[in-house]
């Protein structure tokens, strides 16, 4: 019985920790693939929100060039 479990006492603890750290990254790095597509889209919408304050006239055209300028 030497070696099972991974070095832990009760044998199948181990591997269970194991699998747990694999399901445990995967679904992290899916989820911090997620959350950068949503920051790349909520530029975009950013842009729009400030294109529809100029069209409005809530911001003068300064201001407006600004703000885009610094949205990139």
């Amino acid at each position: 019985m030497m070696g099972s479990g991974f070095g832990f006492g009760i044998p199948g603890i181990g591997m269970l920790l194991f699998w747990g750290l694999i399901v445990f990254l995967v679904v992290w790095l899916v989820r911090a693939a997620a959350g950068s597509r949503r920051d790349r889209d909520g530029g975009s919408r950013a842009r729009e929100i400030l294109d529809e304050r100029f069209a409005r006239d809530e911001i003068d055209r300064a201001e407006y060039e600004e703000k885009r300028r610094l949205l990139g």
